[in-house]
Formats: C-alpha cells, structure tokens, sequence
C-alpha cells in the first residue's frame, strides 16, 4: 500500500468544493481544509506509486478549480 499527502491550491474561494469533489474519490481516505499556501489538503491510499500517480493526474488534477497540486509520498508511516 503507498500513502501520499497532495497539496492542492484552488481558485480563491473555492477550497470547500474541491475538498468535497475530492473527497467523494476512490482511494482519498481524507481531505481538509487549511490555511497558509495551501487551500486543501488530502490523505491517498493506493495499491501501487502507479495507481498513485493514475489517482493524482487523472481523477484529482481534473476537479475544476484546483491550480496546483503537489504530491508527498510517504517514506515511513
């Protein structure tokens, strides 16, 4: 099982949508919304770092609204 943490800048205003539209992904164990240079943060779980990276570029770079995105890997959990 890999687990990442993404990083996720959206549109001013529109944090609490993408937290939620991201939220309802398979695989998204958890989404917040937070202060600072980021708007939303998000907990992966995926089987493999492929189906991690199908996860991030196909299903969470698609919600409207997302202008960044920067994915964390999980070395030691």
């Amino acid at each position: 099982m890999v687990q990442a943490y993404i990083l996720i800048q959206t549109e001013v205003g529109k944090s609490p949508t993408v937290a939620a539209a991201i939220a309802a992904l398979e695989g998204v164990e958890q989404t917040a919304e937070v202060t600072g240079p980021y708007d939303v943060i998000a907990h992966l779980e995926a089987e493999s770092i492929e189906a991690l990276g199908r996860l991030v570029i196909a299903r969470i770079q698609e919600v409207p609204s997302i202008t960044r995105t920067t994915t964390c890997t999980v070395v030691h959990a």
